[in-house]
């Protein structure tokens, strides 16, 4: 839903507890001693028409005796008494509840679902909002709320823990309290009929006190709203998820490369990544992590320069180095010869460097003081492992000690028991991070790494797509309703090569021949080679009953191939239908590689699209990447970097480079297909061949499913709205093109910075700005559409080379009913009247969203704002505390 009524759930002033008890061993008599001595200020008001009393509280026989009306109930009773005492509670005032009780259709009984529809429904015209069910409950330590039947409390800290599961939340607790790490939230969401991850995430997001959001996710429950808010989130601080059920027991079968090789978790892992978390393997992962980004400065790259007093531990960490994908820095000439001037002889020379088991404090302290001016280094792990001849606490403190007046990402790791205890409180103190064994200390630092490309991913600007491509959809429209009437579910090899046509993929074109004698005749019409391919809507995968022929070098000899293809596919698939042939040319491209570009669906996230190694060995090779759509160019070639094919294709030992922006923009071309049509529900170009001329699409299928539903509905990130793009004109002839920002518009953005006067700055900025920085700009032009808004007047061209005039832009709370705006528009426009034009365009824009109030605030003395305000009848009201700045507001 959102965040609307969530203070009522995590900051109540009153709450009541349903099914509270004094009989030992019973869930009503935990939650009864956790509410009422865990320091909570407010009223807790337990209720059961049995006792008098509980835990020396006076209890009340039902709702209707309550004396106020609590903010929060927390309900363990039977779960047909739940429907009604929501609708009686929903009624009075109350605005959230935790409902501890189970039996709601977790197994799917209709009985079950039928108490959650009812629940729901009783909460819904009141928008009281529900924690669960069948859930452990809520704390927040900070005001004394212990709102579960967990076996001990949280403590209070800065970080916030999520999780559906009630065995992970008190395991994670104990876990936690064990090591004093406190938190500021402790949610148990439970089945997440109403309450679920997107909703903590804005909530959580907008908490001054929350340092990092931890989250144990099992499955989601809207995709979009999740992305969304998770998007959001990511920019202002840490989010780190352990997902579980990375392996599941048994995988559907597919009938396409693409369908095999999208497994599910890995398109959570792609949307995680597209969302700027970060992703851990477990519930240590997690807090380490936490360590992590908290500690010290963040990370520029992933090379990593060793420093060791033992030579095994050096390896130990390289081979955890290499494992997780990260770099050994290679020492500059300057540093060995400076390492030379203060090490024995006897070091090793390189890295791990290696400074011999007995190494004194002063030694660690002169290695690594060189090594922090090394200019190849991102980050230092100081490795020691025990010996007589220096103390582990010695060690630590000379560390402690030349670290003291840098800002420098180094990771320490001291193994060991006796000697290791005191140093790890000490770097503890000093706020250095520091771990136990030399495998968990490089994982932590590729968490880092991982985590800072997945934010830098959230603002990187993209360059331009390299062609303004406009794909004939009506064509690829018309194709995919002609299989669709005759009922079938996957397009011909042509009908699906003329789809990639119409979307502007190189394609070769086959022939079509329902004989063999046919097939000989087209073959006799192409010049050179043919490739010889059996035609059935029951055949997906030819090559696996013999439906391919290659090089093909007269017509008789295709006409041979053809008959005899029919007998090995008839005795193959003996109830296959058979339509005929395809005949195509052979095309010999030698230092083309084979490449995989396909697009399904999941069922979380919609539509994905995957890049990877094709061929006919495409899933035992099993080298692919995920990305969601929509696409641009930095995310489509960040898709490619994550394979192992992408180096090849970047060239080797004379074999020249693909031309990689022509399989990027494949990518971006697939994506769009999900983008502009429901009916396609898979994709699967393989092979695509790629060399340095070029791609070129020598098979593809094509599976479609009817679908009313708007395209754009099934994506988890809501694609670029061309339907608000528009032509208009001035009244001096010249025409603009007004269009949403796109995140290829931030160099035109900061052209658009350098048009505007000082005075015009302030007056949108309030103060005074030298320039736009790569961030701000980022932060403009790389928007969720779903939550913003941002309309650009343009010259027409592509974003990115097309300068910019003027700006609006809306950005709405997570509830979607109150968004602020701002409006910009370069210096030498003012006058024309863009202020009105930009204005008219986002209120009908926020009226069509369903926003019901823009708001803004203007500097006192921007009378052009003003005025354009009072066209448009908004109310104003000097901004209390500050008489520059006037507030206006208009109710929608």
């Amino acid at each position: 839903m959102s965040i609307r009524n969530l203070d009522c759930l995590f900051k109540p002033r009153a709450v009541a507890l349903f099914g509270a008890s004094k009989e030992r061993g019973t869930i009503g008599a935990v939650l009864s001693r956790n509410l009422l001595n865990s320091g909570f200020e407010g009223p807790v008001m337990p209720v059961n028409p049995r006792h008098a009393a509980i835990e020396g509280v006076l209890a009340y026989p039902d709702a209707a005796a309550l004396p106020l009306v609590p903010d929060l109930a927390v309900i363990a009773t039977p779960p047909a008494s739940v429907p009604d005492l929501i609708g009686a509670l929903a009624a009075r005032g109350t605005r959230a509840a935790v409902v501890i009780s189970a039996g709601f259709g977790e197994r799917g009984d209709a009985d079950g679902l039928a108490l959650r529809q009812a629940m729901l429904d009783a909460a819904r015209p009141h928008t009281l909002r529900i924690c669960g069910p069948n859930c452990l409950g809520v704390m927040v330590p900070a005001v004394g709320l212990n709102a579960g039947f967990a076996h001990t409390r949280a403590r209070p800290g800065r970080l916030a823990f999520v999780a559906q599961s009630g065995a992970i939340v008190t395991s994670v607790l104990d876990w936690a309290s064990a090591r004093g790490i406190g938190f500021t939230h402790f949610v148990s969401l439970g089945d997440m009929s109403d309450v679920d991850f997107g909703d903590m995430l804005d909530y959580l997001a907008g908490e001054g006190d929350v340092r990092g959001i931890l989250l144990y996710i099992e499955a989601i429950t809207n995709a979009r709203k999740f992305m969304s808010a998770a998007r959001a989130a990511a920019r202002l601080k840490p989010v780190i998820v352990v997902k579980a059920g990375r392996y599941p027991a048994s995988a559907q079968a597919v009938a396409s490369h693409t369908g095999a090789l999208a497994g599910h978790d890995a398109v959570y892992d792609a949307a995680f990544r597209r969302a700027g978390m970060l992703r851990v393997d477990d519930i240590g992962g997690l807090f380490g992590a936490v360590e992590t980004l908290g500690m010290g400065p963040p990370g520029k790259g992933d090379r990593l320069t060793v420093l060791t007093n033992g030579g095994g531990l050096g390896i130990m960490a390289l081979d955890a180095l290499f494992a997780h994908g990260g770099s050994l820095a290679q020492l500059s000439p300057e540093t060995v010869a400076r390492l030379d001037a203060v090490l024995p002889p006897t070091w090793s020379r390189g890295n791990p460097v290696d400074i011999i088991g007995d190494a004194s404090a002063e030694r660690y302290r002169k290695a690594l003081a060189v090594l922090l001016e090394d200019p190849n280094a991102d980050a230092i792990l100081v490795l020691k492992c025990p010996t007589a001849v220096s103390a582990g606490d010695n060690v630590a403190a000379a560390v402690i000690t030349e670290l003291k007046e840098r800002r420098a990402r180094v990771f320490t790791c001291w193994l060991g028991e006796e000697d290791a205890r005191k140093p790890r409180e000490m770097f503890g103190a000093a706020r250095i991070p520091t771990y136990y064994t030399p495998e968990r200390a490089v994982h932590a630092f590729m968490d880092l790494v991982d985590y800072r490309r997945n934010q830098e991913a959230l603002t990187q600007t993209p360059p331009s797509v390299p062609e303004d491509f406009e794909p004939d959809v009506a064509s690829a429209r018309a194709t995919i309703k002609a299989a669709l009437d005759a009922g079938r579910e996957w397009l011909s090899e042509p009908e699906a090569k003329a789809v990639l046509a119409a979307y502007g993929v190189p394609v070769v074109a086959p022939k079509i021949a329902a004989t063999p004698q046919a097939a000989a005749a087209a073959a006799a019409a192409l010049a050179g080679p043919v490739v010889l391919k059996i035609l059935s809507p029951d055949i997906t995968h030819k090559s696996d009953v013999g439906g391919v022929v290659l090089d093909l070098r007269a017509p008789t000899a295709v006409r041979e191939a053809a008959e005899a293809m029919l007998e090995r596919v008839g005795h193959a698939l003996p109830q296959a239908r058979i339509d005929g042939f395809t005949v195509q040319p052979m095309v010999e491209r030698p230092d083309a590689f084979e490449l995989l570009v396909g697009l399904t669906e999941d069922p979380d996230f919609g539509p994905v699209v995957l890049f990877g190694h094709g061929g006919t060995a495409a899933e035992v090779i099993a080298d692919r990447a995920i990305a969601l759509p929509p696409l641009n160019m930095h995310l489509a070639r960040a898709a490619m970097a994550r394979t192992r094919v992408h180096k090849l294709l970047k060239g080797f030992r004379g074999r020249p480079a693909a031309a990689l922006d022509d399989v990027a923009l494949t990518l971006i071309k697939v994506a769009q297909m999900a983008i502009d049509s429901a009916d396609i529900i898979e994709v699967d170009i393989n092979p695509l061949l790629a060399d340095e001329f070029g791609v070129l699409a020598l098979d593809a299928r094509i599976r479609v499913r009817r679908s009313d539903a708007p395209p754009a509905r099934r994506l988890a990130i809501r694609p670029y709205p061309k339907e608000l793009e528009e032509t208009v004109s001035l009244p001096d002839g010249r025409s603009f093109v007004l269009r949403p920002v796109l995140p290829e518009d931030e160099p035109a953005f900061v052209g658009l910075f350098s048009k505007l006067t000082q005075e015009d700055i302030r007056m949108r900025f309030f103060a005074p700005k030298r320039s736009l920085t790569h961030e701000s700009a980022a932060r403009m032009t790389q928007i969720d559409y779903d939550r913003e808004m941002a309309l650009v007047l343009a010259q027409p061209g592509l974003a990115g080379r097309a300068e910019i005039f003027g700006v609006v832009n809306i950005s709405a709370d997570p509830d979607g009913e109150r968004a602020e705006y701002a409006i910009l528009i370069r210096s030498d426009m003012c006058g024309l009247g863009l202020g009105p034009l930009l204005m008219r365009r986002i209120i009908d824009y926020a009226r069509q969203r369903g926003i019901r109030e823009i708001c803004g605030d203007v500097l006192r003395e921007n009378k052009p704002m003003l005025k354009v305000c009072e066209l448009f009848n908004f109310t104003r009201t000097p901004k209390p505390g500050d008489l520059g700045v006037i507030e206006v507001r208009l109710v929608l």
